[in-house]
């Protein structure tokens, strides 16, 4: 008769012990080390790309109560777009801002975002970049050693050159053109009969300034930051691609983060990723209206020579949608469609 209780009293202090332990278990946990992980970018400080990665490092420090701290490099400090993106990759630097162009050498892929007139406005392009499409891209840079967080504003690119304004397709026949190291611009510029080189960024300035090239494309804001009025006379807003930036994290580093620091720097990715597209749509219209006070003639194609140069690139979109995949490019133009129809 004794037998039972005794063992219930067994079996009662094992349970509590069990759960002793697995309060033990489920306690707080370590407090976050401390760390400082370096952000390269390659634009100017005071563009918004700049600005947005300050208020990413504040949020950084506010999400891990200051235990991580964000030191940013702009303007190339740390290297080309290129030489970051390797060293990200080699775990040499933790963090880096670049335009989607340099990742499309290593994820095909990303060249979805280099096709030319993809996009209509920004609403189409938001829709597309924090959707199911813009995630996959991030995600299929895990056999990379990359890790993608988010996709921050570039902006709708156009043509600057020092020759003559572009009103018409055929201005840009003959313009000697720099364009990105990327192959989908290098063959989309030499349809629309420009004479495309490729060229770093880095050196692109100097070329300009001395002639070797006559005209270049960017956005308006990189435009304006680098000052690019200084040595060219005409900017026509073609729109004929929209590039975002990508927000980077070295897999070695991202590695050996806590669960607590990741969701920090997702969310701290997003914060700041808002901010940038506001601060830097806002500036783009004051930013047109400095480039005229400084001399630069600002025009616009009329639609029926915007369709010529859509008609004239489409082959080159055709052959890059089998390297893309037709099924990602398919999927990117529904997702671009159904946010044009949203009322």
């Amino acid at each position: 008769m004794t037998f039972f209780p005794s063992r219930l009293r067994r079996v009662a202090g094992a349970v509590l012990a069990l759960g002793a332990l697995g309060l033990s278990a489920a306690a707080p946990a370590q407090p976050l080390p401390e760390r400082t992980l370096r952000l390269g970018h390659g634009i100017a400080e005071d563009h918004p790309l700049g600005q947005g990665a300050k208020r990413f490092a504040e949020r950084v420090d506010k999400a891990t109560g200051g235990r991580t701290k964000v030191k940013v490099y702009p303007a190339t400090q740390l290297g080309s777009e290129t030489q970051m993106l390797s060293a990200l990759r080699g775990g040499v630097q933790e963090m880096l801002i670049t335009s989607s162009a340099p990742v499309a050498t290593l994820s095909k892929p990303f060249l979805l975002f280099d096709l030319p007139f993809l996009l209509d406005n920004e609403r189409e392009a938001d829709a597309l970049l924090d959707g199911p499409v813009g995630q996959r891209l991030l995600d299929g840079l895990d056999d990379k050693s990359l890790v993608g967080l988010c996709y921050w504003e570039n902006g709708f690119r156009h043509v600057t050159n020092s020759r003559r304004a572009v009103t018409k397709a055929d201005d840009l026949s003959g313009l000697k053109l720099r364009v990105m190291q990327n192959p989908v611009y290098i063959d989309s510029f030499k349809a629309l009969g420009a004479n495309a080189v490729p060229m770093p960024f880095t050196e692109l300035y100097s070329a300009m300034e001395t002639r070797a090239i006559d005209a270049q494309e960017n956005p308006v804001a990189i435009i304006a930051a680098s000052k690019f009025y200084e040595v060219q006379k005409h900017v026509t807003l073609t729109k004929h691609a929209y590039a975002p930036y990508v927000v980077l994290v070295s897999r070695a580093f991202w590695d050996k983060l806590q669960p607590t620091e990741r969701d920090g720097l997702r969310g701290a990715c997003r914060e700041a990723r808002d901010f940038q597209r506001t601060l830097i749509r806002q500036q783009t219209v004051q930013q047109l209206d400095m480039l005229r006070k400084s001399g630069m003639t600002v025009s616009e194609l009329a639609p029926g020579e915007a369709d010529k140069l859509r008609a004239r690139v489409k082959p080159v979109v055709e052959r890059y949608v089998q390297e893309i995949g037709t099924s990602l490019v398919a999927d990117a133009q529904r997702a671009v469609v159904a946010a044009r129809t949203q009322p």
